[in-house]
């Protein structure tokens, strides 16, 4: 858990972004403000195979700008040596695997720095479709579409030769859709950012007692809520989710790790 924070950061902390290892396979799912620095006191990011997004809201995606610069202009990266590193001709490229429209977003994004090809320049740049599974070494990844304010994809993970599901809900509104494709999982990390329902206007996010009630209709195992600001604070969210999901569900805390 590098990253657990709404679209506003707690303090020290970062907004979404969760770190899945799986044998020699590493993948980051979301990568929001604050999540790269969080990354490099796990891993290299240089050893990063894939990023994931779930959608292209700013704090799920905003610190592919650091880590493209990292990509681009650290030492280590270049084709000449630097001090201590020797120069390489492979560079490590990551494969970014985004919804559909995400290379105008991120041209847009990075325009602000001056070079808008630097993300695609960066990494592999995919723009998947929702309706097929992505295998990323042993790691296969299915997509459902859920009601947030631009097109949202929860994620479910699980890994060749080994029964355990996890299901990433993403950012959404109440969903039936998430309901049925996280049923029975083993974990379900499920946003929980409001403390009422908004009362006008479009929904776009859970309260923590409808993400509860999100994991005891799907009959899953572990609950996990996530995108729950520290200025709610845990007793009171833990509190609203387990009342609604009828046994106990943990806050996100950064640097937790979850195994399935």
């Amino acid at each position: 858990m590098l990253g657990k924070s709404p679209s506003w950061q707690d303090a020290g902390g970062a907004c979404s972004g969760y770190l899945v290892r799986e044998g020699d396979t590493t993948l980051l799912l979301d990568c929001g403000n604050g999540v790269f620095g969080k990354l490099r006191d796990h891993v290299d990011y240089v050893d990063v195979d894939a990023v994931v997004l779930s959608h292209l809201h700013a704090d799920h995606f905003l610190d592919l700008v650091p880590f493209s610069y990292a990509l681009t202009y650290a030492p280590r990266q270049q084709p000449v040596p630097v001090h201590v590193w020797p120069g390489t001709d492979t560079p490590a490229k990551p494969w970014l695997h985004a919804p559909a429209g995400a290379r105008a977003v991120f041209r847009r994004v990075a325009g602000a720095w001056g070079n808008d090809d630097l993300i695609e320049h960066a990494f592999h740049l995919r723009e998947y479709d929702a309706r097929e599974a992505l295998e990323i070494g042993p790691l296969r990844l299915r997509f459902q579409h859920v009601p947030h304010y631009l097109p949202t994809f929860a994620i479910e993970l699980t890994s060749a030769g080994r029964p355990g599901r996890f299901v990433y809900g993403a950012d959404c509104s109440p969903a039936p859709e998430l309901v049925a494709f996280a049923r029975g999982a083993d974990l379900l990390i499920i946003e929980a950012t409001l403390p009422r329902p908004e009362r006008t206007g479009l929904r776009g996010h859970l309260t923590p007692g409808e993400a509860g009630e999100h994991g005891r209709e799907a009959g899953v195992r572990r609950l996990v809520i996530t995108h729950v600001s520290d200025e709610l604070g845990d007793d009171w969210a833990r509190g609203e989710a387990e009342q609604a999901f009828g046994g106990p569900v943990e806050v996100a805390r950064e640097g937790a790790v979850y195994r399935v």
